[in-house]
């Protein structure tokens, strides 16, 4: 019976690492949001061809320092919108301006 106590007592059980991708931003126009677009090479199943999967996340950036061109990592979040489950954990490289 003191097992039962015990454990109730102790905090819940840890979260494991969010997810993490590494993309370049595409648009910055939403206010605190950004759109990011992580690249990803994979083999064809069955003609072994190298294939680029691109796929767009939207990503909260709280401090709004994201431009487009940036390369950044996102980290995996709880909701924050309808389609905004990212968050920006930081910039990698700033974009050359031109």
């Amino acid at each position: 019976m003191s097992e039962i106590t015990e454990n109730a007592q102790q905090p819940s059980a840890e979260r494991g690492r969010p997810k993490t991708r590494t993309g370049i931003v595409l648009s910055n126009k939403m206010t605190k949001t950004v759109v990011v677009q992580v690249e990803r090479r994979m083999k064809h199943g069955q003609y072994g061809k190298y294939l680029t999967e691109k796929k767009k996340y939207k990503a909260h950036d709280e401090k709004q320092e994201c431009n487009p061109g940036d390369k950044v990592r996102i980290a995996e979040t709880r909701p924050m919108s309808k389609e905004k489950r990212w968050r920006v954990a930081e910039i990698i490289e700033k974009a050359t301006e031109i």
